[in-house]
């Protein structure tokens, strides 16, 4: 999976990096063979924005965003978010092979 970094005015320190690409390994485990995840900082004055985008082949994107005054919390929304939208997604699947096989 490929993993692409946009930082939007805000410095991002090499820690952050490996903190969320070790969250998105995390997040990408649950999914079938994701194909590439982008991960945006914006920093607007004191508050923090980061975004997360992760696409698997044949499904729409999954978009999920934290906020806060500092990224790692941010970070930690966002994660938060986007498991919660997968927890979803599988759940939606599994109901749709069980209407199918039945």
């Amino acid at each position: 999976m490929d993993i692409i970094f946009h930082a939007h005015h805000a410095v991002i320190s090499d820690g952050m990096q490996r903190r969320a690409e070790r969250v998105l390994r995390r997040l990408a485990e649950r999914l079938r063979k994701p194909v590439d995840a982008v991960v945006r900082f914006e920093q607007d004055g004191s508050m923090r924005r980061l975004e997360i985008v992760l696409r698997a082949p044949r499904r729409r994107p999954l978009v999920a965003e934290g906020f806060s005054r500092s990224f790692g919390p941010a970070l930690a929304e966002a994660a938060a978010r986007m498991e919660s939208q997968i927890r979803r997604r599988k759940r939606t699947i599994g109901r749709a092979r069980r209407r199918v096989r039945s």
